[in-house]
């Protein structure tokens, strides 16, 4: 079997651990790498920092905001991705109370709590019947160590700032994989059920009694569905 490169794109206060377990178990089936996605304060930055180390065409998979990136690949450069998965994302732009929140965290970052920052958001990101599961727990928690202040502030700005990319899912032409926790509290069912819905072809995923964090909370389960569209889709 010929292996097709696989970006995969970390969300907000997570790098490589986030997909941990993809990264080792679907390299039968593709070349798979992890993006950095710290340095940019820009959604477009970001996917320009992407494509610049990509190879000429590639798979690419994307997880909340690397869900934001990954649209941004495909609107800067639609013919070099030839498979797309979009994980407990958004295609919308950011509401304005959205916006209030995030500010808020980055003030509290930038008052020297940002170790404040992750607990806060822990009940949004996982299931509820997980959220005292240390082992889980202390995953998202390491990430967002080494991820650090500065970085988040420039991932909340370019989260921020990003464009509504609900106009642009109709013209995504490669087999499209949507994927979602059915508890997701932050990215919700229905903002994937739109998003399918408007990408041709695209397949829905749902995930039972899951948050946010699909490859982390029943990693088995994203594998298995990622496998299948890396090698049916």
């Amino acid at each position: 079997m010929t292996k097709s490169p696989l970006i995969l794109l970390p969300g907000l206060l997570c790098d490589a651990a986030l997909w941990e377990h993809q990264s080792r178990y679907l390299t039968e089936v593709a070349d798979v790498s992890v993006a950095d996605l710290t340095g940019h304060d820009g959604i477009e930055a970001l996917a320009d920092s992407v494509l610049a180390s990509a190879p000429p065409r590639f798979a690419l998979a994307g997880l909340s905001m690397g869900g934001y990136v990954a649209l941004e690949i495909l609107r800067r450069a639609p013919d070099r991705v030839i498979k797309l998965a979009l994980l407990d994302t958004n295609a919308r732009a950011d509401t304005d109370e959205q916006r209030r929140r995030r500010r808020g965290l980055m003030a509290l970052a930038n008052q020297g709590e940002f170790r404040g920052v992750t607990p806060r958001l822990l009940p949004m990101l996982i299931h509820p019947s997980r959220t005292d599961e240390a082992e889980l727990t202390g995953v998202v928690m390491e990430m967002a160590e080494r991820v650090g202040k500065d970085a988040f502030l420039r991932q909340q700005t370019a989260i921020m700032n990003r464009p509504d990319g609900l106009p642009d899912l109709g013209a995504i032409a490669c087999p499209t994989l949507v994927l979602c926790g059915r508890q997701d509290a932050l990215s919700t069912l229905e903002m994937h059920v739109e998003m399918a819905d408007a990408i041709p072809g695209a397949r829905l995923a749902v995930v039972e009694e899951c948050g946010h964090f699909v490859t982390l909370e029943r990693p088995f389960a994203a594998t298995a569905l990622m496998r299948d569209w890396l090698i049916y889709a």
